[in-house]
Protein backbone atom coordinates (compact mmCIF):
# COMPACT_ATOMS: atom_id res chain seq x y z
CA UNK A 1 0.00 0.00 0.00
CA UNK A 2 1.21 3.32 -0.86
CA UNK A 3 0.44 5.40 2.50
CA UNK A 4 3.08 7.64 2.25
CA UNK A 5 2.82 11.02 1.90
CA UNK A 6 -0.94 10.24 2.49
CA UNK A 7 -3.45 12.39 4.71
CA UNK A 8 -2.99 11.26 8.70
CA UNK A 9 -6.01 11.52 10.95
CA UNK A 10 -6.07 13.14 13.68
CA UNK A 11 -8.33 11.33 15.66
CA UNK A 12 -5.10 9.24 17.32
CA UNK A 13 -5.00 9.02 20.73
CA UNK A 14 -1.54 7.84 21.67
CA UNK A 15 -1.32 6.12 25.40
CA UNK A 16 1.47 4.00 24.66
CA UNK A 17 3.54 3.25 27.76
CA UNK A 18 1.07 4.16 30.26
CA UNK A 19 -0.15 1.59 32.51
CA UNK A 20 -3.91 1.35 32.61
CA UNK A 21 -4.46 -0.09 36.38
CA UNK A 22 -5.93 -3.49 37.09
CA UNK A 23 -7.04 -5.49 34.02
CA UNK A 24 -10.79 -5.99 34.29
CA UNK A 25 -11.03 -9.67 32.48
CA UNK A 26 -13.21 -11.68 34.54
CA UNK A 27 -15.68 -14.53 34.42
CA UNK A 28 -13.70 -17.27 35.73
CA UNK A 29 -12.22 -17.71 32.42
CA UNK A 30 -9.52 -20.61 31.94
CA UNK A 31 -5.89 -19.74 30.41
CA UNK A 32 -7.00 -21.84 26.98
CA UNK A 33 -10.51 -19.57 26.55
CA UNK A 34 -8.87 -16.20 27.40
CA UNK A 35 -6.02 -17.61 24.56
CA UNK A 36 -8.97 -17.86 22.07
CA UNK A 37 -10.12 -14.81 22.76
CA UNK A 38 -7.14 -13.14 22.25
CA UNK A 39 -6.71 -14.73 19.07
CA UNK A 40 -9.87 -13.50 17.74
CA UNK A 41 -9.45 -9.90 17.25
CA UNK A 42 -12.50 -7.94 16.66
CA UNK A 43 -14.54 -9.12 19.31
CA UNK A 44 -17.24 -6.75 21.14
CA UNK A 45 -15.40 -6.25 24.16
CA UNK A 46 -18.66 -5.95 26.49
CA UNK A 47 -18.29 -9.59 26.00
CA UNK A 48 -14.62 -9.50 27.69
CA UNK A 49 -14.66 -6.96 30.17
CA UNK A 50 -16.03 -6.41 33.33
CA UNK A 51 -18.43 -4.18 33.58
CA UNK A 52 -18.03 -2.32 37.38
CA UNK A 53 -15.86 0.44 37.55
CA UNK A 54 -12.00 0.03 37.96
CA UNK A 55 -9.15 1.55 39.29
CA UNK A 56 -7.91 4.87 37.37
CA UNK A 57 -4.41 4.63 35.80
CA UNK A 58 -1.68 4.61 37.62
CA UNK A 59 0.19 6.58 35.07
CA UNK A 60 3.55 4.26 35.30
CA UNK A 61 5.61 3.38 32.49
CA UNK A 62 4.85 -0.06 30.88
CA UNK A 63 7.60 -2.49 30.86
CA UNK A 64 7.65 -2.06 26.72
CA UNK A 65 8.17 1.62 25.71
CA UNK A 66 7.33 2.79 21.91
CA UNK A 67 10.37 2.32 19.29
CA UNK A 68 11.13 3.64 16.29
CA UNK A 69 8.90 0.41 14.36
CA UNK A 70 6.42 1.34 16.16
CA UNK A 71 6.33 4.80 15.69
CA UNK A 72 6.34 4.04 11.74
CA UNK A 73 3.35 1.92 12.50
CA UNK A 74 1.83 4.87 14.44
CA UNK A 75 2.30 6.60 11.14
CA UNK A 76 0.68 4.00 8.51
CA UNK A 77 -2.50 3.39 11.13
CA UNK A 78 -3.12 7.17 11.03
CA UNK A 79 -3.41 7.21 7.69
CA UNK A 80 -5.41 4.46 7.49
CA UNK A 81 -7.75 5.59 9.51
CA UNK A 82 -7.81 8.92 7.88
CA UNK A 83 -8.91 6.61 4.38
CA UNK A 84 -11.95 5.32 6.51
CA UNK A 85 -12.61 8.70 7.38
CA UNK A 86 -13.16 9.25 3.85
CA UNK A 87 -15.00 6.20 2.98
CA UNK A 88 -17.53 6.24 5.34
CA UNK A 89 -18.01 9.96 5.55
CA UNK A 90 -18.96 9.07 1.77
CA UNK A 91 -21.17 6.23 2.27
CA UNK A 92 -23.05 8.03 4.66
CA UNK A 93 -23.84 11.08 3.12
CA UNK A 94 -25.30 9.13 0.16
CA UNK A 95 -27.95 7.48 2.31
CA UNK A 96 -28.28 10.54 3.80
CA UNK A 97 -26.98 9.66 6.98
CA UNK A 98 -23.87 12.25 8.75
CA UNK A 99 -20.99 10.36 9.66
CA UNK A 100 -19.03 10.25 13.62
CA UNK A 101 -15.60 9.83 13.08
CA UNK A 102 -13.85 7.17 15.47
CA UNK A 103 -11.51 7.98 18.14
CA UNK A 104 -8.02 5.25 17.63
CA UNK A 105 -6.31 4.52 20.79
CA UNK A 106 -2.78 3.16 21.05
CA UNK A 107 -1.65 1.53 24.03
CA UNK A 108 0.99 -0.81 25.42
CA UNK A 109 0.10 -3.78 27.42
CA UNK A 110 -3.58 -2.89 28.96
CA UNK A 111 -5.52 0.16 28.25
CA UNK A 112 -8.72 1.67 30.02
CA UNK A 113 -11.64 2.10 28.12
CA UNK A 114 -15.23 3.10 28.62
CA UNK A 115 -15.70 -0.89 28.48
CA UNK A 116 -13.70 -1.65 31.63
CA UNK A 117 -9.90 -2.13 31.02
CA UNK A 118 -8.50 -4.35 28.67
CA UNK A 119 -5.18 -6.30 28.52
CA UNK A 120 -2.94 -6.90 25.08
CA UNK A 121 -4.33 -10.44 25.21
CA UNK A 122 -7.62 -8.88 24.22
CA UNK A 123 -6.55 -7.98 20.81
CA UNK A 124 -7.63 -4.88 18.92
CA UNK A 125 -11.41 -4.33 19.81
CA UNK A 126 -14.15 -1.49 19.68
CA UNK A 127 -15.80 0.30 22.43
CA UNK A 128 -19.19 1.23 21.60
CA UNK A 129 -19.08 3.30 25.03
CA UNK A 130 -16.66 5.45 24.07
CA UNK A 131 -17.03 5.37 19.90
CA UNK A 132 -12.95 4.27 19.76
CA UNK A 133 -11.33 1.75 18.97
CA UNK A 134 -8.11 0.44 20.57
CA UNK A 135 -5.00 -1.68 19.32
CA UNK A 136 -1.89 -2.51 21.13
CA UNK A 137 0.72 -2.26 18.02
CA UNK A 138 2.30 -4.95 18.99
CA UNK A 139 -0.32 -7.18 17.72
CA UNK A 140 0.79 -6.95 13.97
CA UNK A 141 3.43 -9.23 15.48
CA UNK A 142 1.45 -11.51 16.18
CA UNK A 143 -0.27 -11.36 12.83
CA UNK A 144 2.67 -12.00 11.08
CA UNK A 145 3.96 -14.38 12.78
CA UNK A 146 1.43 -16.55 14.99
CA UNK A 147 -1.14 -16.04 11.90
CA UNK A 148 1.25 -16.10 9.01
CA UNK A 149 -0.17 -12.94 7.90
CA UNK A 150 2.49 -10.63 6.60
CA UNK A 151 1.56 -7.54 5.09
CA UNK A 152 0.88 -3.76 5.68
CA UNK A 153 -2.71 -4.36 4.36
CA UNK A 154 -3.62 -7.45 6.35
CA UNK A 155 -2.69 -4.67 9.08
CA UNK A 156 -5.01 -1.77 7.28
CA UNK A 157 -7.75 -5.09 7.30
CA UNK A 158 -7.70 -5.38 11.38
CA UNK A 159 -8.57 -1.42 11.59
CA UNK A 160 -10.78 -1.51 8.61
CA UNK A 161 -12.88 -4.38 10.80
CA UNK A 162 -12.56 -2.19 13.87
CA UNK A 163 -13.83 0.99 12.18
CA UNK A 164 -16.31 -1.41 10.75
CA UNK A 165 -18.05 -1.99 14.06
CA UNK A 166 -18.34 1.86 14.45
CA UNK A 167 -20.71 2.17 11.56
CA UNK A 168 -22.53 -0.83 13.08
CA UNK A 169 -22.66 1.49 16.41
CA UNK A 170 -23.81 4.67 14.37
CA UNK A 171 -26.30 2.71 12.45
CA UNK A 172 -27.95 1.13 15.87
CA UNK A 173 -27.11 -2.82 14.71
CA UNK A 174 -24.80 -3.21 18.29
CA UNK A 175 -27.61 -1.77 20.56
CA UNK A 176 -30.11 -4.48 18.64
CA UNK A 177 -27.63 -7.54 18.74
CA UNK A 178 -27.27 -6.24 22.67
CA UNK A 179 -30.82 -6.39 23.27
CA UNK A 180 -31.88 -9.86 21.47
CA UNK A 181 -29.00 -11.31 22.86
CA UNK A 182 -30.26 -11.03 26.08
CA UNK A 183 -33.24 -13.22 25.20
CA UNK A 184 -31.08 -16.24 24.25
CA UNK A 185 -29.14 -19.28 24.96
CA UNK A 186 -25.33 -18.96 24.73
CA UNK A 187 -25.43 -20.72 21.33
CA UNK A 188 -27.64 -18.71 19.52
CA UNK A 189 -26.19 -15.02 21.00
CA UNK A 190 -22.77 -17.17 19.45
CA UNK A 191 -24.68 -16.84 15.86
CA UNK A 192 -25.87 -13.64 16.44
CA UNK A 193 -22.33 -12.62 16.88
CA UNK A 194 -20.93 -14.18 14.22
CA UNK A 195 -23.41 -12.33 12.36
CA UNK A 196 -21.71 -9.29 13.77
CA UNK A 197 -18.52 -9.87 12.81
CA UNK A 198 -18.94 -10.96 9.13
CA UNK A 199 -20.91 -7.76 8.97
CA UNK A 200 -17.61 -5.96 9.69
CA UNK A 201 -16.01 -7.74 7.80
CA UNK A 202 -18.20 -7.20 4.31
CA UNK A 203 -17.48 -2.77 5.78
CA UNK A 204 -13.34 -4.04 5.61
CA UNK A 205 -14.23 -5.44 2.33
CA UNK A 206 -16.04 -1.92 0.93
CA UNK A 207 -13.05 0.05 2.23
CA UNK A 208 -10.75 -2.39 -0.29
CA UNK A 209 -12.56 -1.25 -2.94
CA UNK A 210 -12.46 2.09 -2.26
CA UNK A 211 -8.35 2.58 -1.26
CA UNK A 212 -8.39 0.26 -4.49
CA UNK A 213 -10.42 3.06 -6.88
CA UNK A 214 -8.17 5.78 -5.61
CA UNK A 215 -5.06 3.72 -6.98
CA UNK A 216 -2.45 3.37 -3.54
CA UNK A 217 -3.05 -0.14 -3.46
CA UNK A 218 0.18 -2.61 -4.80
CA UNK A 219 0.58 -6.06 -6.03
CA UNK A 220 -0.58 -8.49 -3.16
CA UNK A 221 -2.61 -6.16 -1.14
CA UNK A 222 -5.47 -7.35 -1.51
CA UNK A 223 -4.55 -11.24 -1.27
CA UNK A 224 -2.73 -10.07 2.35
CA UNK A 225 -5.94 -8.68 3.31
CA UNK A 226 -7.64 -12.34 2.17
CA UNK A 227 -4.86 -14.30 3.68
CA UNK A 228 -5.47 -12.06 7.25
CA UNK A 229 -9.54 -13.11 6.91
CA UNK A 230 -8.86 -16.29 6.44
CA UNK A 231 -6.21 -16.79 9.50
CA UNK A 232 -8.53 -15.95 12.10
CA UNK A 233 -11.40 -17.87 11.19
CA UNK A 234 -12.65 -19.25 14.44
CA UNK A 235 -12.21 -23.20 12.80
CA UNK A 236 -8.57 -22.03 12.25
CA UNK A 237 -8.20 -20.42 15.32
CA UNK A 238 -9.68 -23.66 17.31
CA UNK A 239 -7.69 -26.32 15.62
CA UNK A 240 -4.67 -24.17 16.17
CA UNK A 241 -4.99 -23.52 20.18
CA UNK A 242 -7.13 -26.64 20.96
CA UNK A 243 -6.69 -29.15 18.29
CA UNK A 244 -10.58 -29.77 17.40
CA UNK A 245 -13.33 -27.77 16.54
CA UNK A 246 -16.86 -26.41 18.17
CA UNK A 247 -19.29 -24.67 15.85
CA UNK A 248 -21.55 -23.35 18.35
CA UNK A 249 -18.90 -21.76 20.46
CA UNK A 250 -17.73 -19.71 16.55
CA UNK A 251 -18.24 -16.07 17.39
CA UNK A 252 -16.75 -14.49 14.64
CA UNK A 253 -17.29 -17.40 11.42
CA UNK A 254 -15.21 -19.55 9.78
CA UNK A 255 -12.31 -18.71 7.55
CA UNK A 256 -14.73 -19.43 4.34
CA UNK A 257 -17.83 -17.23 5.77
CA UNK A 258 -15.34 -14.07 6.55
CA UNK A 259 -13.36 -14.58 3.40
CA UNK A 260 -16.99 -14.58 1.44
CA UNK A 261 -18.52 -11.43 3.18
CA UNK A 262 -15.25 -9.63 2.76
CA UNK A 263 -15.31 -10.42 -0.57
CA UNK A 264 -18.96 -9.42 -1.30
CA UNK A 265 -18.11 -6.02 0.11
CA UNK A 266 -15.17 -5.93 -1.92
CA UNK A 267 -17.15 -6.54 -5.38
CA UNK A 268 -20.39 -4.94 -4.79
CA UNK A 269 -19.29 -1.72 -2.18
CA UNK A 270 -23.27 -1.71 -1.43
CA UNK A 271 -24.17 -1.50 1.98
CA UNK A 272 -27.39 -2.81 0.79
CA UNK A 273 -25.90 -6.14 0.46
CA UNK A 274 -23.97 -6.33 3.56
CA UNK A 275 -27.28 -7.59 5.78
CA UNK A 276 -26.12 -10.47 7.24
CA UNK A 277 -29.10 -10.81 9.94
CA UNK A 278 -31.08 -11.69 6.75
CA UNK A 279 -28.98 -13.88 5.23
CA UNK A 280 -30.30 -16.97 4.98
CA UNK A 281 -26.70 -18.67 5.15
CA UNK A 282 -23.57 -17.20 5.57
Amino acid sequence: MRWRGERQSTNIEDRRGIGGGKIAVGGGLGTIVILILALLFGADPRQLLEQAPSEPSSGVQSSRPANLEEDNLKQFVSVVLAKSEDVWHDVFRQNGREYREPTLVLFTERVQSACGIAGSAVGPFYCPGDEKVYIDLSFYEELRRRFNAPGDFAQAYVIAHEVGHHVQNLLGIMDRVDAARGRMSEAEANRLSVRLELQADFFAGMFTRYVQNQGILEAGDIEEALRAASAIGDDQIQRRTTGYVVPDSFTHGTSEQRLRWFKRGYDTGDMRQGDTFSAPSL
